[in-house]
Order: C-alpha cells, then sequence, then structure tokens
C-alpha cells in the first residue's frame, strides 16, 4: 500500500507548476468558504461546539487529504456524523465522543488491512438513498431547539421531539428571525454569486451583522480557541477498560459510517483507492480527538466543489484546511458573536439539500415496490433506530425482497409433436411429457413442481425435466427430486434430465443423485432424451 501510495503520488504531482498551484490555492479558498459555515454548524450540532468543527475540519484536511485514497477528496465533519455524535455526546459527554472517534479509527484501519472496501458495492442504491434521506431528518429534528430557541430533552430525535408534548414549544422571535433570515438568504442567493461566495457563508455574514448591530437577546455561538490544543480533548487516562467496552458500539456505527460516507463520496467523484481511503480515515479519526475534534468523514458536497473550482491534487484539501485555520485565529472573536439559530438555518437547509430528490422521484415515478420500500424502510430504521442498524436492515430487507421476487419457477409441460422434434421417433409418446423448468430449485420453489406433477396422469411411460433454465438448486430441491423419482418408478415412468447447468450437476454429484437415477438417465437436451427413450419404450 505504501509503495502504491508514493507511485502515485509520483503520478499526481508529475509536471506540477506555478499554475496548478495557483489552481489548488484558489480551489481550496473556495472549499473553505464551503467549509468553514458548515464546519461550526456541524460542530455545535454534534453535540460539541463550533470550535470542535473548525478542529475537526482543520485536521481531516491536512491529515486525511494528504493520505487520501484520492487527490481530490475533501474530509470533515458532516451531517450524517453529527446525527450518531449527538446522542453519543447527550449519554457520555465529549470524552465519550472522543474515545468512540478514537476507536473508530482504529476499526477503519483494520477494515483497510482485511480491505473491507468492497462491502459498500453491496448496498443498494434505494438503501442509501433512504439512509441519508433518514440523516437529513434526523439533522432536522435536532436543529428544532437552536432554530426556534426551545428547549427539549431526551437523547433521541424522536424523544425530544415528544417531549414538546410535556414542555411546550415556547418560541423566541428573535432566535426565529436569525434561522428563518439564513434559510432565506440560502434559497434565493443567486446561483453565479454562489460562486464567488456561498449561500450559507453569506447568509452566516448578514446573520452576524445585525446581531453586532442589533445585539438580540439570542444563545450565540460562543468562545472559539485560539489554539489546536483546547482543552476538551481526548485524554489517554480516560482509555479504560470499562469505557472502552461500552462504546464499542457507537464506535462500531461511527466507523461503519465513516466507511459509508468516504468510499460513496470517491465513488460519486470518481476512481478511488478504497482501502488506502480507509487507513487515510482511521489514521485521521486516531488523531482528530487528541485535538479536540469530532469524528470525521469526505464529505461529497465539499469535494464537488473541490473538483468543480479546478483543483488538481490533494494540496487543496491542505489549503482548505490552512484558510480555515487562519480564521479561527484571525476571526474567532467575530465568529463567537454568530446566532446559533444561525447556524440552525445553515443545517436545515442542509439537511433539505441532503436527499437526493432526482433518485427520489425516480423511485416513485417508476412505482417498483421493492425500490419504494427498500427506501422507506430504511429512511423510517434511520430515524428511530441507531445508523449502522439501519443500514444493516435496510440490506437484510433488500435481501428478503430479491429472493421473494426471484424466487418464482416457472413450469411448463408439453407434450410431445413429433413434426418438431424433426427426429424420426418411431414410438408413438403419446403419454410422454417434457416439463421445462426455468428459475432456481430451493426450499422455497420446490413445492411448485409437487403440485405440477400431482395433476399429471398416472398413467404416463416417460417424462423429461427440462432443466437448462435452472440456475441453481438446494439441498432441499434435491431431496425433492429423490421423492419424485421414487415416486415415478412406482408408476413405471421413465425419467430422463436435459440441459442441466454445470452448477446444478455439481450438485446432483456432490448427493450422488446422479449415481441413484442413473447417469444414462441425464443427456444434453432433450431431443437426445427422446431419442433414448424411443429406443426404452420400443424395447419394453
Amino acid at each position: 500500500m505504501f509503495k502504491d501510495y508514493i507511485r502515485d503520488l509520483k503520478n499526481e504531482f508529475k509536471g506540477y507548476n506555478m499554475q496548478t498551484l495557483l489552481q489548488d490555492i484558489l480551489a481550496g479558498l473556495t472549499v473553505a468558504a464551503v467549509a468553514l459555515p458548515l464546519a461550526l454548524a456541524f460542530g455545535v450540532s454534534s453535540g460539541a461546539d463550533a470550535g470542535a468543527g473548525l478542529i475537526t475540519a482543520i485536521i481531516a484536511g491536512l491529515v486525511i487529504g494528504v493520505l487520501s485514497g484520492a487527490s481530490y477528496q475533501i474530509s470533515g465533519p458532516t451531517g450524517a456524523m453529527s446525527a450518531i455524535l449527538i446522542g453519543l455526546s447527550t449519554t457520555y459527554g465529549l470524552q465519550g465522543v472522543f474515545i468512540a472517534s478514537f476507536l473508530s479509527g482504529c476499526m477503519l484501519i483494520i477494515a483497510s488491512l482485511f480491505k473491507f472496501g468492497k462491502i459498500v458495492s453491496f448496498i443498494p442504491t434505494s438503501v442509501i438513498t433512504g439512509f441519508t434521506s433518514g440523516i437529513a431528518i434526523i439533522i432536522a429534528l435536532g436543529q428544532i431547539d437552536n432554530f426556534f430557541g426551545t428547549t427539549s430533552v431526551g437523547s433521541s430525535a424522536l424523544e425530544k421531539l415528544f417531549s414538546y408534548l410535556k414542555l411546550g414549544f415556547p418560541v423566541s422571535l428573535p432566535t426565529v428571525f436569525f434561522g428563518i433570515l439564513v434559510v432565506v438568504i440560502m434559497l434565493v442567493w443567486p446561483k453565479k454569486w454562489g460562486e464567488y461566495c456561498p449561500s450559507s457563508l453569506a447568509g452566516i455574514i448578514i446573520a452576524l451583522i445585525c446581531q453586532l448591530c442589533m445585539n438580540l437577546p439570542v444563545h450565540e455561538v460562543g468562545t472559539i480557541p485560539s489554539t489546536l490544543f483546547p482543552e476538551a480533548r481526548l485524554s489517554f487516562s480516560s482509555l479504560q477498560l470499562g469505557t472502552i467496552t461500552q462504546l464499542m458500539l457507537p464506535a462500531l456505527s461511527i466507523a461503519a459510517l465513516g466507511m459509508i460516507e468516504s468510499l460513496l463520496c470517491g465513488a460519486s467523484a470518481g476512481k478511488m483507492k478504497n482501502d488506502r481511503e480507509l487507513m487515510a480515515q482511521g489514521i485521521g479519526n486516531m488523531l482528530i480527538p487528541l485535538f479536540g475534534g469530532v469524528p470525521a468523514t469526505a464529505a461529497i458536497a465539499r469535494t464537488s466543489v473541490a473538483i468543480k473550482a479546478g483543483g488538481k491534487t490533494r494540496l487543496v484539501s491542505v489549503f482548505h484546511s490552512v484558510v480555515i485555520l487562519i480564521s479561527m485565529f484571525l476571526l474567532g472573536s467575530l465568529m463567537s458573536r454568530i446566532p446559533l439559530s444561525a447556524l440552525a438555518g445553515v443545517l436545515m437547509v442542509t439537511a433539505w439539500r441532503m436527499n437526493d430528490w432526482q433518485e427520489i422521484k425516480t423511485l416513485f415515478h417508476n412505482k417498483v415496490k421493492t425500490n419504494i420500500s427498500q427506501y422507506l424502510i430504511t429512511m423510517c430504521a434511520t430515524v428511530v433506530f441507531d445508523l449502522t442498524v439501519a443500514i444493516v436492515i435496510g440490506v437484510m430487507v433488500s435481501i428478503i425482497l430479491f429472493v421473494l421476487n426471484n424466487s418464482h419457477l416457472h413450469i411448463e409441460v408439453r407434450d410431445i409433436d413429433k413434426d418438431r422434434v424433426g427426429k424420426d421417433l418411431k414410438h408413438h409418446h403419446q403419454k410422454t411429457r417434457i416439463m421445462y423448468l426455468s428459475g432456481p430449485i430451493f426450499f422455497g420453489t420446490q413445492e411448485q413442481m409437487i403440485h405440477v406433477l400431482d395433476e399429471l396422469d398416472d398413467s404416463l411411460e416417460a417424462i423429461v425435466f427440462s432443466m437448462r433454465g435452472v440456475p441453481s438448486i438446494d439441498d432441499s430441491g434435491i431431496h425433492e427430486f429423490f421423492d419424485i423419482v421414487d415416486r415415478l418408478k412406482v408408476q413405471n415412468c421413465i425419467i430422463k434430465f436435459s440441459g442441466v447447468q454445470e452448477e446444478v450437476m455439481i450438485q446432483f454429484k456432490r448427493n450422488h443423485f446422479d449415481e441413484y437415477v442413473g447417469k444414462e438417465s441425464f443427456c444434453w437436451d432433450a431431443i437426445m432424451a427422446l431419442e433414448a427413450l424411443d429406443q426404452e419404450l420400443i424395447s419394453a
């Protein structure tokens, strides 16, 4: 992996010059303009503070950006990760978040070494879409208090939502003013202006100016650290066995989400070395809590901005981190006055835009019940349960639906038409039938054969099972064939098999079915089977 990394670096920076450097610097500035308000917002929404979000963006951009499996990948705090962390911070505090982040980094490194990156390719698109929509709902629900100035209790988004029934919903008008102001600005901000100043940054700046001028009674971001080593950071003394054991499942959720988000980001943007990306994410998430940051993943929004801005190398990620670092040190006192409801407005719009609306529209327009079910079940499971559990539920539902949709065994029984056979058959074959089977034969479909056989005449002389359309068979299906052979032998009915596929034949041989029925009973096609029957029936 290290040799491949060095080789790719040489290829990436081959012919690098001042013009390319300028492109990377400008792209880094553009990405920083997008990442800065999101880092502030995701830091707050994760249960930490705005400073933690900035530190995460800085360290992730430097460490993960340099080690990344692709030159274009930009990592940092994300909405999906904040949805996990808000409940974790409520239950275990910030030290719990730091420890879980450290453990998740270890898990990602292990996943990289064992090449688990391919797992993401097995997750259906509709499951990913439902997962993303569920996260968007969690983010939006988690920002109700900051947006409206209300108070809720509970460890999950739903618990907080239902707590309003007891606590009431007293709205703070000054707070709502800033939230609505940012939402409106982000929605009406012209796209051509967005090339120079992102709508989220514009909304935050205008809200900040309003607050500086009016000084309304609203909750503000608060102190922004002027150091990369704040007091609230991972303490190795807290890495005790009991605490580690308690946080293994949350850490697994963070690692799973980090793997899914990062690899999907790479898949959507272009070719990427999956296992190296997991290694980079793992190292980054082990280091970030040492600086007081929250877990990071690759971010599709920032990555796409880097590509569109003309970034050429991984230095874009480094420059974006440097810009955020300078902003934190020079503008910390101003950023501390930003109303929390302004950040909530950014997250509300971000949650809305997180949804892949084109994909959702296609899902419901095509009216494919399987895909719609996968989407809705995964979305609901994401809101109600842990995010990792939601992915598992979505994949399991997908497997079950796939099996159900593909478990139909098509059976067609035909008489023998000598004119269509094209061979000079001497026997009349009036009591010979060909049973055409198409589809998998397993415990879910074997009964279909029995029902068809029950409807056949007991006086049949011969039957040919045409199995060219059978791709697979399990033990239950084979045992059913043993019973069928015994039953037909009692009726003095001769049995032939034609067109048996290689995989099915292997299973027959493993269970000694070919010996039981007689190897001469297997023919290449139905015509050869009829010719063999012709001789046997005449001689009989």
